[in-house]
């Protein structure tokens, strides 16, 4: 049974530890590092920015610093490639069988379903297209002449940031994020947790955790 006539419910799903039930930047590196693309000193960098992201500390101000150098020359065609060949070898086996099945529900019922992440479309697009979504608010990162610039376009789509792109895709859309439900594992994506009616902890971090249990949210492992 749908619910479309109600009109203006969106569905909002994060990917890192939500959707995936892993940490893709983790295993982005992993793979860098293997194909030698990525220096022992960059790759202890973004393993350890990786764990500050996990425990709700991440810096984007450092991330952004440190992924902009090495982006910045890259053509855009050759990281879609790299994405596409991680994705199929690493990716795709770490979708959450549960996670997967509420963004099945959700479309069944006519919601409008989103990927909401501070992630880029490289890996967010694939994923969407395994799983019918139809919409991916990511990071946007700077492209000029088919080559990274090492730049992003703001706001990123990280704590506040997120808030700020999901209230442009609900103006455009018609949404009422007051109904609208919001999936989320991090302490970093708590205001935008607050920002919708219905908001969804799932395996959570463990300031996240903390939180939930304050506000009385029921969390799903």
């Amino acid at each position: 049974m749908t619910d479309s006539k109600q009109g203006g419910v969106a569905a909002f799903f994060d990917v890192d530890g939500t959707l995936l039930r892993v940490h893709s930047g983790s295993l982005y590196v992993a793979d860098l590092r293997r194909r030698g693309l990525l220096s022992r000193s960059d790759y202890l960098w973004f393993l350890w920015l990786a764990t500050t992201y996990h425990l709700g500390y991440l810096s984007m101000a450092r991330l952004g610093r440190v992924a902009g150098r090495f982006l910045r020359g890259r053509p855009e065609s050759e990281v879609l490639e790299h994405c596409r060949q991680w994705y199929e070898a690493d990716v795709r086996s770490q979708l959450n069988d549960s996670v997967v099945a509420l963004v099945g529900e959700h479309l069944e019922r006519g919601h409008t379903v989103a990927l909401l992440t501070a992630g880029t479309k490289y890996l967010s697009n694939l994923l969407a297209a395994d799983l019918d979504i139809d919409h991916v608010i990511a990071t946007e990162l700077e492209v000029e002449n088919g080559v990274f610039t090492g730049g992003a376009h703001l706001p990123l789509c990280y704590g506040s940031g997120k808030i700020a792109r999901a209230e442009t895709f609900a103006r455009e859309r018609g949404v009422d994020l007051r109904r609208s439900y919001f999936y989320s594992d991090s302490i970093s994506d708590l205001p935008m947790l607050l920002h919708v009616g219905e908001p969804r902890v799932v395996s959570p971090d463990p300031r996240l955790r903390r939180e939930a249990a304050r506000r009385g949210w029921e969390v799903m492992e």
